[in-house]
């Protein structure tokens, strides 16, 4: 068991015992002495406690174009955090050494890194902001919100790199210092969900994506990890592409992935390029102006085009920028707009 134990800002005492967390959708009743999903909980005598305050499985410098995050201040770096454990079980996690940490999350590798020392990270390396990502952020709450009030003393950005499945109170709480939330739509059905990720209903993750957008006005953009077999029906990639337009907004970026054979999916092929292309158009014939490919250097559906013009704004291989015409405004055509954060101004309008 771990020895560094703070006390959870989210939860309330049962009269037998237990304890309600209401940090994520799951909304574990722990029993005494025992452990919510996620690992990272302990009800420690009817009082909840983390497990994980401060405790760092990576830490690195990367590019913003890695979360994907395509429209929020490209090209810049990111100081980009990991903890330990999540509150999914995804059997192709591509970090399941640090997501599906269990029990004695002692014995795993980690940095004691403090809010404060984050911070002075951070600046010492020049970045725009601090991303928590890697396993999932929620279950990292209050070590998050802490830095993240911190980060915007400093005049830092955040990020969350998230699968939306916190609760809409625990939004509200951080909402205010969060500027971007990448979410993960892993697929667009209950049964998905409940095979995939043990969730029986994965609406409550729309509804909190919607709600961070319209109530904190956070910068959101979508991705889908495409899966043959699983989630790659002309169907359901038609109902998430529906959703994005008429919840979020036509602007927001959608990006359909190349799943990679991992862990208990090893058995299931690579996704073809040209399932993420139908990907793409399908989401372009219901109306998002832009959908991207991710995990295929070098796709020209890698790069940001004015969906007004056609004409190239930004170039990208893989994680890096070949080519940056937004200083240049190209594309300032009437009120046709494309909305997307640069290290210029808040909001360019292009």
């Amino acid at each position: 068991m771990s020895s560094h134990l703070k006390e959870a800002l989210l939860y309330h005492t049962l009269s037998d015992g237990r304890v309600r967390c209401n940090v994520c959708q799951r909304r574990c009743k722990i029993k005494p002495e025992e452990l919510g999903y996620c690992f990272t909980r302990l009800n420690k005598k009817r009082k909840l406690y983390s497990l994980i305050y401060s405790k760092v499985s990576c830490s690195m410098i990367s590019p913003i174009e890695k979360k994907p995050l395509f429209h929020f201040y490209p090209g810049s770096s990111w100081f980009s955090l990991g903890t330990l454990g999540c509150n999914f079980r995804c059997p192709g996690c591509q970090n399941w050494d640090i997501a599906h940490a269990r029990t004695d999350l002692d014995k795993y590798e980690a940095e004691h890194i403090t809010p404060e020392e984050s911070i002075n990270l951070t600046k010492r390396n020049n970045c725009k902001g601090i991303s928590w990502t890697y396993n999932e952020p929620t279950i990292w709450f209050e070590f998050t919100l802490d830095s993240a009030k911190l980060a915007k003393e400093n005049g830092l950005l955040t990020h969350y790199v998230t699968n939306g499945f916190t609760t809409p109170q625990a939004l509200d709480l951080i909402g205010p210092y969060l500027d971007a939330f990448r979410v993960d739509v892993k697929g667009f059905s209950d049964e998905f969900y409940k095979k995939m990720c043990h969730v029986d209903d994965f609406k409550g993750i729309l509804k909190v994506t919607k709600r961070a957008k319209e109530k904190w006005g956070m910068w959101v953009e979508i991705i889908t990890n495409i899966i043959p077999g699983y989630n790659d029906d002309e169907a359901q990639l038609k109902r998430i592409a529906s959703w994005i337009k008429n919840d979020l907004g036509e602007f927001t970026p959608w990006h359909v992935t190349q799943f990679v054979p991992h862990l208990e999916l090893s058995h299931i092929p690579t996704t073809p390029v040209a399932t993420l292309e139908k990907a793409r158009e399908i989401g372009q014939n219901v109306g998002l102006k832009y959908v991207y490919l991710g995990n295929v250097w070098g796709h020209p559906a890698e790069n940001t085009h004015c969906h007004n013009c056609g004409k190239l704004l930004i170039e990208r291989k893989g994680f890096y920028l070949s080519q940056n015409h937004i200083k240049d405004l190209l594309c300032r055509i009437k009120s046709q707009v494309i909305k997307l954060y640069t290290g210029l101004n808040r909001k360019a309008t292009i």
